[in-house]
């Protein structure tokens, strides 16, 4: 069986087609940008990501044919609105790192909202889940109230404006893991609830079908793609939901890590549960065998903090830094905090900004190179001590993917800093194999997944690295 699986992230979309083995029999990729069009925005082209799409597809599709199916992991929390008749984008996606509705969310944080919210959705009130983003676009955007009153307004994470355009606007669903992602979604119920849209001033009406991970989801149509009409959707998932399952946990105990733009680190839980310590409780996925729980710290600027951090030093790129920081043997007690997004879990203070501390007459370059480094380290550090107290218990690892888990030296800093082995794989489309995995499942076949390739076991770390973290925590929130 071979699996077309898309995986639709914010800097790129790939598609990589893989068979029952786990082999990738072929890759392609295009790229993505973000617009910044306002302090704290972040939106991109709905046109552009489905044209990317298109574009991957037929690259792999051209050199080795039609595959048996398709499966669909995306970027989460961003929101996609557009006209049904037209199948035209009605305004930008707001991307998850978009801030634009941080009022919005502390008004209902402080009327006392919050805990109604988290008990139905395992999400506290945030700017990163696209239940205000819906609410804003129905109050700023022209013309959306009067489609919604017409049923002509869609809404939808990436999956579902994905699964729309390939099947000619014929499926309009999406699937559990990314539902639990919108702060609509009770997940307890597994259905969107028109009492949290009240709320938050959107509307259940214009919102996808809800469906487990593994459901056949339609069937492209003829025009769409290169691809011809019948291959069957078998899968959908949230990027990092699919990175879990592609790293093959399907019980509690390791912590899954994407190293990406922003960061995402999940474990699977015995069964819903919500966070006391700054995590959101979710559905990892759905399939044939019931609904599989997690939790997870969202990390708003994670690998990011590299790219930053070289464009400021007019260094090339993340790999010259790299090299940069490896000309000394530690930050020089310098300590970089890259919330320049706001901060994520578990701290969640968006008016949080980027932050350099501990300079002094003998700080080098090569020193701020260092502390970008560690500052990503130190950021995932936070969000697996949170999940340790969450679950009452120690993790036993991390399994890393995304770009920067090919980061040999941010791997062993990560390693030292927890205390506790991280495992990486060669392939980088971890969550691509992950879907293709869930989408085979579905019908039977076992698909083989990665080993670890790389293990980093825990070395000596600095005693006072994680203090001094927390300090310049309390500066840049200050």
């Amino acid at each position: 069986m071979r699996v077309l699986a898309i995986d639709q992230g914010t800097t790129n979309t790939k598609a990589v087609l893989v068979d029952e083995s786990g082999a990738m029999l072929a890759r392609a990729s295009a790229a993505l940008t973000t617009a910044y069009p306002q302090p704290g925005w972040a939106e991109q082209s709905a046109g552009d990501i489905w044209a990317s799409v298109q574009a991957v597809i037929a690259r792999v599709a051209e050199a080795h044919g039609v595959p048996d199916a398709i499966a669909i992991a995306n970027q989460r929390e961003t929101l996609v609105i557009w006209d049904a008749a037209t199948s035209a984008p009605i305004c930008p996606a707001p991307i998850w790192q978009c801030r634009r509705t941080a009022e919005a969310c502390a008004r209902l944080i402080a009327a006392g909202h919050d805990a109604q919210v988290v008990e139905a959705t395992g999400l506290g009130i945030n700017p990163l889940f696209p239940a205000s983003k819906l609410a804003w676009v129905l109050e700023h955007v022209a013309g959306a109230r009067e489609l919604l009153a017409a049923r002509r307004l869609r809404a939808g994470t990436v999956d579902a404006w994905v699964l729309w355009n390939l099947t000619g606007g014929r499926a309009f669903a999406t699937d559990h893991s990314n539902a639990s992602r919108t702060q609509l979604f009770d997940t307890r119920a597994l259905s969107f609830s028109a009492d949290l849209a009240e709320l938050f001033g959107a509307d259940v009406r214009c919102l996808p079908e809800p469906r487990p991970s593994d459901s056949r989801f339609g069937e492209t149509a003829a025009g769409a793609t290169v691809l011809p009409a019948g291959v069957p959707i078998l899968a959908m998932m949230g990027d990092s939901h699919a990175a879990l399952y592609g790293h093959g946990v399907r019980a509690p105990g390791p912590v899954k890590a994407t190293y990406g733009t922003g960061s995402s680190l999940m474990t699977l839980t015995p069964g819903r549960r919500a966070s006391s310590n700054g995590l959101s409780g979710t559905i990892a996925w759905t399939d044939r065998k019931g609904t599989a729980h997690a939790l997870e710290g969202n990390i708003t600027v994670s690998a990011q903090a590299a790219a930053f951090m070289a464009r400021l030093l007019g260094v090339t790129d993340a790999a010259a830094l790299t090299e940069l920081a490896l000309t000394v043997p530690d930050s020089g007690g310098v300590s970089f905090v890259p919330a320049l997004a706001g901060l994520g879990a578990p701290h969640w203070d968006d008016a949080a900004t980027g932050t350099i501390t501990g300079m002094t007459h003998g700080t080098l370059p090569a020193h701020l190179a260092r502390a970008a480094l560690d500052g990503i380290a130190q950021q995932i550090a936070d969000v697996f001590e949170a999940m340790e107290r969450d679950v009452g218990h120690p993790l036993t690892g991390l399994r890393a993917d995304g770009g920067a888990s090919g980061n040999a030296v941010l791997m062993q800093m990560q390693a030292d800093l927890l205390g506790r082995p991280v495992e990486t794989a060669d392939v980088e489309e971890i969550g691509a194999l992950g879907v293709a995995a869930m989408a085979m499942a579905g019908q039977g076949v076992a698909m083989r997944l990665p080993e670890p390739s790389r293990a980093f076991r825990p070395g000596a770390a600095d005693p006072a690295a994680r203090a001094r973290w927390a300090a310049a925590l309390r500066r840049t929130r200050a």
